[in-house]
C-alpha cells in the first residue's frame, strides 16, 4: 500500500473525480448560481422532449461482435468537408459566459486541442474574431438565427466567413422562443440582477461571482447589450417570417458548407436537401423549443433511409455519453453535437472542465467501439444496435 499523492490544485482535484457527464453535471450544479445552471439544464414546458430524447439512448441494445482485432481504434470521421478527430463537435450554445467567465473561448480552445469542430451561436457571448483568436487553425462553425434585422444577421455571417469559419448551421426551429419555465420561475435576466434570492444563492458560490464581476462585461455576437429576460431577447431577435426561399438565399451567401439545424420530419429533411444544402442536423433544440417534439434519435433511421447514404446527417439532443454517440453513428448519423455535456464541463471547471468532458466522451467512445468489436467509426452499422420500443403510436 502507498499514500495517494496529494493534488494541490483544487480544480484538478475536483475534475479528476468526474468519470461521467453526470458527475460533471453534479459539480456544475454545486458551483453555478441557480439561474445560470437552470438555463443550461432546463428545457421547455414540462421538459418531456429532453427526457424522451435521453431515454431513447438508454433504450438501446448493443450487439457486440467477438474475436475482432481492436488493439487500435480510429475514432476520426469526415464531416462538412473536413476531418474531425472524434465523431462529435461542440454545439452552438447561447449566453455561454453566463455559465463560466471563460465561455466560448474555453470551448473553442479545447476543441482546437482535441481536433474537433467548435460552433459559435448567434447569441454567443464571444465574437467570431474572438473565437478565431483562440482557435486560429481549427474548425470553427457559425450558427445563424435569422433576425428581423436581416442586415445585422448577414453582417454577422460575413464576419464569421472573414474569420475563416468553414460551415454555417442555419437554425430553423425558432419562430418564437420556447416556454423555458425554469428561467421564468428564476426571473433569469441578461445581465443577472441582484435580488435577495440571488444574493443568498451566491454565498456558497463565490468563485462564479468573483469571476463574473471581475472579468469583462457580457457582450454578444449579435448585439451590443441587452436589459431584460432571455425570452424577451429571443423573441425580439427571431424572425418568424423565415421560409424556404430565405434558406435558399442564405445558402447562396455562404462560401462554405451549409447545414440546416432543427429538422424534425422526414419530409422537411428531403425538402431542404432538395434545395441544395450540404447536410442537416436532426435536432429538437435540446428540448428547448416545442415540448413533445419528435425524438431525433428515433427519427434518424427513417431520414437516413429516405436521403440515402450520400447525405450528411448530424444528430444532437439527449447525448450524455460516448455510448450514445456510438449508437447514433451505428443508426446512420455521420456526426453528433454536444451542448449541455460541454456546458456541464465548462461550469465544473472552465477550460479544464471542457477538456474533461472531451476526455470522458473519447474514453467512452473508444471503449464502446472495442467492446462492440469495431475498429473504425465507418464499421458501425445498424446491426450493432437495436432501438428498444417504449413509446408507440396508437391507431
Amino acid at each position: 500500500m502507498s499514500f495517494k499523492k496529494f493534488e494541490p490544485n483544487g480544480r484538478a482535484r475536483r475534475l479528476a473525480k468526474a468519470h461521467t457527464i453526470a458527475d460533471l453535471r453534479a459539480i456544475a450544479k454545486r458551483r453555478t448560481p441557480q439561474g445560470a445552471f437552470d438555463y443550461t439544464d432546463g428545457a421547455a414546458e414540462a421538459e418531456l422532449s429532453l427526457a424522451r430524447a435521453r431515454q431513447a439512448f438508454l433504450d438501446i441494445e448493443f450487439h457486440p461482435a467477438i474475436l475482432r482485432d481492436v488493439s487500435s481504434v480510429d475514432t476520426s470521421v469526415e464531416i462538412a468537408g473536413g476531418p474531425s478527430a472524434l465523431p462529435f463537435g461542440i454545439a452552438p450554445t447561447g449566453f455561454t459566459r453566463m455559465m463560466h467567465a471563460e465561455g466560448e473561448r474555453a470551448g473553442a480552445s479545447a476543441a482546437r486541442t482535441a481536433g474537433i469542430p467548435f460552433s459559435l451561436s448567434t447569441v454567443g457571448t464571444t465574437s467570431p474574431e474572438g473565437v478565431r483568436e483562440v482557435n486560429p487553425d481549427g474548425r470553427n462553425w457559425f450558427q445563424l438565427y435569422m433576425q428581423k434585422d436581416r442586415d445585422k444577421s448577414m453582417d454577422l455571417v460575413n464576419r464569421a466567413a472573414a474569420s475563416g469559419f468553414d460551415t454555417l448551421l442555419v437554425t430553423v426551429d425558432v419562430p418564437v422562443a420556447g416556454a423555458r419555465l425554469r428561467d421564468s420561475y428564476n426571473g433569469f435576466t441578461i445581465p443577472p440582477q441582484l435580488t435577495p434570492k440571488t444574493v443568498l444563492n451566491a454565498i456558497p458560490r463565490p468563485e462564479w461571482w468573483i469571476n463574473f464581476l471581475t472579468t469583462e462585461p457580457l457582450t454578444f455576437a449579435s448585439l451590443s447589450e441587452w436589459q431584460g429576460t432571455i425570452g424577451e431577447l429571443l423573441d425580439a431577435l427571431f424572425d418568424p417570417t423565415v421560409d424556404f426561399d430565405d434558406l435558399a438565399w442564405i445558402r447562396d451567401q455562404w462560401p462554405g458548407q451549409v447545414f440546416v439545424k432543427g429538422i424534425q420530419t422526414v419530409a422537411d429533411a428531403r425538402k431542404v436537401m432538395d434545395l441544395g444544402v450540404d447536410g442537416i442536423v436532426l435536432s429538437n433544440h435540446g428540448g428547448r423549443q416545442l415540448d413533445r417534439a419528435p425524438i431525433p434519435f428515433h427519427l434518424l433511421p427513417a431520414v437516413r433511409k429516405d436521403l440515402g447514404n450520400d447525405a450528411q446527417i448530424i444528430l444532437d439532443t439527449g447525448i450524455m455519453s460516448g455510448a450514445d454517440i456510438v449508437a447514433a453513428l451505428a443508426m446512420g448519423a455521420d456526426f453528433t453535437l454536444i451542448g449541455r455535456a460541454y456546458l456541464y464541463g465548462l461550469m465544473a471547471g472552465g477550460r479544464e472542465g471542457v477538456d474533461r468532458t472531451i476526455h470522458i466522451l473519447r474514453t467512452e467512445i473508444t471503449r464502446t467501439m472495442k467492446l462492440l468489436g469495431v475498429a473504425t467509426t465507418a464499421d458501425l452499422t445498424p446491426d450493432h444496435v437495436t432501438q428498444l420500443q417504449r413509446l408507440t403510436p396508437r391507431g
